[in-house]
């Protein structure tokens, strides 16, 4: 049995919950500084919660990384108190070009702000509409920005207005750097 230990020596505590493929685990790697691009193409299911310790610019964190398969989910669901004990900071990841599953994945994050309201916990809690590139017009001929323009309208209206929460587009791209080496 793991020992939780978000709170000590002032370790911060983050929650990364979303759907399954809506990009958590490399939001994971890019939190660890990883820039290896190998490293995003060889990513497995995250199955249950993956728990990882790591520094980055002198703080540390402890992040639990939940599989959003359907199986796990229900189970996060009847152990919520117990896992957003010593919790700082929850992002909540969907997959922006995934729009066959917006409203599940919305009805899942209803979900998470419902428990999280009940547990009585004062979490930072943030809402990431991931993947979505500099490019995705372009490069993704099924995306129509106006549907995601009404989603975002969507998980607005969905929660609280009491809920703190904040709303950002993410991605994780690739620019050409080109540096002289004299």
């Amino acid at each position: 049995m793991e020992k939780d230990i978000s709170n000590v020596n002032n370790i911060k505590k983050i929650l990364i919950m979303g759907l399954d493929k809506s990009g958590k685990t490399s939001i994971v790697l890019c939190l660890k500084g990883i820039k290896n691009l190998m490293s995003f193409y060889s990513l497995n299911p995250t199955r249950g919660i993956k728990r990882e310790i790591f520094t980055v610019f002198g703080s540390e964190f402890n992040v639990w990384d939940f599989g959003g398969q359907e199986q796990f989910r229900k189970d996060y669901s009847i152990d919520f108190k117990k896992n957003i004990v010593g919790t700082n900071k929850i992002i909540f990841v969907i997959d922006i070009q995934d729009t066959a599953r917006y409203s599940l994945a919305l009805q899942y994050l209803v979900e998470v702000v419902d428990l999280l309201q009940k547990s009585n916990q004062n979490v930072d809690f943030s809402i990431f509409l991931h993947k979505y590139d500099p490019d995705i017009d372009t490069v993704n001929s099924n995306f129509d920005s106006k549907e995601a323009e009404e989603y975002i309208k969507q998980i607005k209206e969905a929660l609280p207005l009491n809920f703190n929460y904040e709303l950002a587009k993410t991605c994780i791209f690739t620019i050409f750097q080109k540096t002289n080496i004299n």
